[in-house]
């Protein structure tokens, strides 16, 4: 008696090809063992991050068209009395403002506006010297313009309350390099987290890396087409 085995049952062979270029290591499953928990803790660490951003971003969305009054700032505006000896440069009026409202003012925003003759009803008239300078945190601001010499500087303080300070933490006002590079890990993140969820999924198949190439190669020439026409 013959025995015939239906093809469709037998085990299939694994084969050594169909990972293009990859190196044999990396079609190992402990390199897909490792890509999985690498893409689940920059997806953690991007999560965390994106709940801040992401609320605070649908606030911005909806600054202009359809305004959410969620985001307020109480401003007021007052001439204050300068110390003796008056201050000699702006700097040293932009340290006395950081003491009065407590704020840092080594990354005060200064403006110096030398004197100049002005037209004032067709007269001309000596229009002197003019300081500007801007302090900023998340939460508060504090404009103010001064004539050298004079003994009162005019200032505008605003202070947000907790929708205006995290606007402001998504834009990244009022806040140093450190966290400009916070925000960064989390751009970073995500062109991580897009790379490994589309090694996940071709599972370091030929068939799947080339479809991914294909896909990503297209993309890239259509982002650099455009590009191209925009800055032509």
């Amino acid at each position: 008696m013959h025995l015939s085995m239906n093809p469709s049952t037998e085990p299939r062979r694994k084969t050594g090809g169909g990972y293009l270029f990859l190196p044999k290591r990396w079609a190992r499953g402990s390199f897909l063992k490792w890509l999985r928990r690498t893409h689940g803790w920059i997806g953690l660490w991007g999560a965390s991050l994106g709940l801040l951003f992401g609320f605070s971003g649908i606030l911005l969305n909806h600054h202009e068209v359809m305004k959410i009054p969620a985001a307020k700032v109480e401003k007021t505006e007052a001439q204050l009395a300068l110390p003796e000896p008056l201050p000699g440069d702006p700097q040293a009026l932009a340290a006395w403002l950081g003491e009065k409202f407590r704020l840092d003012a080594r990354h005060a925003k200064i403006l110096r506006e030398p004197a100049r003759t002005a037209l004032w009803n067709g007269v001309s008239v000596e229009q002197p010297p003019r300081w500007q300078i801007t302090l900023r945190t998340p939460r508060d601001s504090v404009q103010a313009e001064y004539w050298p010499g004079n003994r009162f500087v005019t200032v505008k303080h605003g202070s947000g309350n907790l929708f205006a300070l995290l606007t402001n933490l998504h834009k990244g006002v009022g806040l140093g390099v450190a966290w400009v590079l916070l925000a960064d890990t989390l751009a970073g993140g995500l062109i991580v987290l897009s790379l490994t969820g589309i090694l996940l999924w071709t599972r370091l198949h030929g068939g799947r890396l080339a479809a991914a190439g294909v896909g990503l190669g297209s993309l890239g020439l259509a982002f650099g087409l455009a590009w191209q026409a925009l800055g032509g």
